[in-house]
């Protein structure tokens, strides 16, 4: 028979009750009252004992909360809720990071469709191991915890505004990234030659900006002309990602880049094209395939022709190491190789991390001048 006891230090009681196998088990009841623990605990050894299901084992904690606090659990289907919680994240989210939360939170209640009656109530850890599963057919192991990582934001929130007793995504671990193809590699000076050699002018001026400041594709393409400060020769800038604000220094021969352009046309976005489309989409997608384009035309990478692991509408794409993101690297590693220590690199592209904070609190501007005159001159060699 099921009995209660409390331990020290807690102030619930816990249930002592045993399963269909005789094996004796412990839960706590999340109560105060005796009364109410016995009959907890009863319901927990009747549900154990006869080998329900996990949505009948549910059902019976739903109708034991209405028994003891007078409060019906109302059904509350997938959909709905998903709906209820992007209208919330609306008001304190980025549109582009809003659009993810659609299309992940989407994907999860097509693949959940009527199974666990559709309902979220029902919807159990197997079902989210399950979708982990189908995911990682189709995308990278990165792509496969971020969309992860916004269903178990999903169900923190249900959780926490009592539509759910237990969060079933909570114990459902991130998978191990993979180690084939993920590695983002630095261009070679020679490479980026090639690349420039191709590319029409605005292309060209994206790809300067890019390796001189070390900054993401979206940074770069919504670059106006009143962020740029010649005579001091600084770039000041609120980065897209992260919503730093950044003063970076003007290396020389990108310095000679720009002068180029009149003083007369130095007004609004310093690359028209590239920051239409990224104002259209609020993504740098389209910009990122035109780049991979010119890297397949320079023999950089293989050609933008959807190559895949396996056929089907799903399939996983294959990884390529080069990508606009690895002028970010070549940055990196053309500073370090001309002995920038590792702070004032850090402090230039702006990455941010606790271990480097621990080692640094700033980084004078002159160190960053200093920085930027040892980068390489691509454009006159």
């Amino acid at each position: 028979m099921a009995s209660v006891f409390r331990r020290e230090g807690t102030k619930f009681f816990h249930a002592d009750f045993r399963d269909a196998k005789g094996i004796r088990r412990h839960r706590s009841t999340k109560v105060t009252s005796r009364k109410e623990a016995e009959k907890i605990a009863a319901k927990y050894e009747e549900a154990a004992q006869k080998r329900r299901t996990f949505v009948q084992v549910k059902q019976v904690i739903s109708d034991l909360h209405e028994e003891i606090t007078g409060e019906t659990v109302k059904a509350v289907s997938l959909r709905d809720f998903i709906s209820e919680w992007l209208k919330e994240k609306e008001a304190e989210t980025k549109p582009s990071t809003m659009d993810f939360y659609r299309s992940a939170t989407t994907r999860f209640a097509d693949f959940i469709g009527t199974q666990d009656n559709g309902d979220i109530f029902h919807v159990g850890r197997a079902s989210v191991v399950q979708y982990r599963g189908n995911l990682l057919e189709t995308m990278s192991s990165t792509s496969t915890n971020h969309h992860l990582k916004c269903i178990k934001m999903l169900f923190r929130a249900a959780k926490k505004n009592g539509i759910i007793a237990e969060d079933p995504a909570e114990s459902v671990d991130t998978v191990r990234k993979s180690e084939e193809g993920t590695e983002r590699l630095p261009f070679e000076l020679d490479d980026i030659k090639k690349v420039l050699a191709l590319a029409d002018d605005e292309w060209k001026s994206i790809i300067l900006v890019g390796l001189y400041i070390g900054q993401r594709l979206s940074d770069v393409a919504k670059l106006e002309w009143s962020a740029i400060d010649l005579d001091s020769e600084k770039i000041t800038l609120v980065t897209t990602k992260t919503g730093r604000r950044m003063s970076l220094p003007i290396a020389t021969p990108l310095k000679n880049h720009l002068t180029k352009t009149p003083k007369e046309k130095r007004q609004g976005p310093l690359h028209p094209h590239a920051a239409a489309v990224f104002a259209k989409t609020g993504k740098v997608s389209t910009l990122s395939n035109q780049f991979a384009k010119l890297l397949a035309a320079a023999g950089l990478r293989e050609k933008v022709s959807h190559t895949k692991t396996k056929s089907g509408r799903g399939a996983k794409r294959d990884l390529n190491a080069l990508s606009f993101h690895s002028l970010r690297h070549t940055a990196v590693s053309l500073l370090k190789a001309a002995g920038v220590d590792q702070a004032t690199v850090m402090e230039m592209i702006g990455h941010e991390s606790e271990q480097m904070s621990a080692h640094y609190t700033h980084v004078g501007e002159e160190s960053l001048k200093k920085a930027a005159a040892k980068l390489p001159d691509i454009v006159s060699e």
